[in-house]
């Protein structure tokens, strides 16, 4: 079979489509046909060789995919040869074929096709098990957003809205925000014209920056308030004002979701099956795709990541 990759940390350029040993099923495991995969910022940050795959993942790129089962090792429960599914990975979604553990598999959802799916494992998870699961944000509470143009930030978007909370989010141009609020947003603010502290005040905060905004973030936190950090865009260290902190009783949580064990991923996959597959499937969350760019051109794919110009996900198709 072929996969992408990465031979040494590099550009995007670094990428290559070769050919590489098949996969085999471990107990537990079953082999997907991948259809499409998606690209994620985790991706180009293991491209430029910061970020390892956990012990005995796949070594290729691709923390999602879509596809056809084509065969089941021992221990595997509910799922069987020519099932369709898409599936939280710890690597390999850009290969031809991938092992899976089954806990980490999803259905595809109604009225979502193959190739779409592929769109939602890593930020359905993402969104569930950081803004409901850790963040416990209630309806009417409100969700403050940043990067809601991503493919994290649309989802929140919707996700909350079904769930009756208020949605603000950051994005950095007016069509950005014009999308985000046809999405569901109440409020979009650009945060390269605007402070978003002097007019937010959340309950729960979804925050991809990091160290950057984590002053801010605790400015703009109403009393009980919880951050939520998933990703160090804007750095690893920044400035904490404890007694605001302790004043608002507030909380501040940092979590990752590649690392985790099958067990807890398994749970995170439960949630998302049954608490937001149900929504998707009745249309009121909807994969949002912004291009398909074949698997062995991920190159392009991540060269348009990193512009910033692209709007929800970019998927990657055989």
């Amino acid at each position: 079979m072929h996969a992408i990759v990465i031979p040494k940390p590099g550009g995007p350029e670094v990428l290559t489509w070769q050919e590489v040993p098949e996969p085999r099923p471990e107990p537990g495991e079953v082999i997907v046909e991948v259809a499409a995969s998606a690209v994620n910022r985790a991706d180009l940050l293991q491209r430029q060789g910061f970020y390892k795959p956990p012990p005995g993942a796949s070594p290729y790129p691709g923390l999602e995919c879509s596809g056809v089962i084509t065969s089941v090792g021992a221990d595997v429960e509910g799922f069987k040869p020519g099932d369709e599914v898409c599936a939280l990975l710890s690597g390999g979604g850009y290969a031809e074929r991938v092992a899976v553990p089954w806990q980490q598999l999803m259905p595809v959802p109604d009225g979502v096709s193959l190739i779409e799916a592929a769109s939602l494992p890593e930020v359905a998870c993402t969104v569930w098990s950081n803004v409901f699961m850790t963040a416990r944000l209630r309806r009417a509470e409100t969700l403050l957003v940043h990067g809601g143009a991503s493919g994290i930030g649309t989802l929140a978007i919707q996700l909350a809205k079904a769930y009756g909370s208020r949605v603000v989010v950051t994005a950095g141009s007016a069509d950005k925000l014009a999308r985000c609020r046809e999405l569901g947003a109440d409020e979009a603010i650009n945060y390269r014209e605007e402070d978003f502290a002097d007019r937010v005040s959340a309950d729960v905060i979804l925050d991809i920056i990091g160290g950057k905004y984590l002053a801010k973030n605790v400015q703009a936190l109403n009393t009980g308030g919880r951050i939520v950090v998933i990703g160090l865009q804007g750095g690893t260290k920044g400035e904490l004002n404890l007694g605001m902190l302790l004043a608002k009783r507030a909380s501040i949580q940092g979590t990752t979701l590649r690392a985790r064990p099958v067990d807890e991923k398994g749970v995170i996959v439960r949630g998302v099956v049954e608490n937001v597959w149900p929504l998707v499937s009745a249309g009121a969350i909807r994969p949002v795709v912004d291009s398909t760019i074949p698997l062995a051109e991920a190159a392009r794919a991540h060269e348009v990541l990193e512009s910033g110009r692209h709007f929800g996900k970019i998927l990657l198709v055989r």
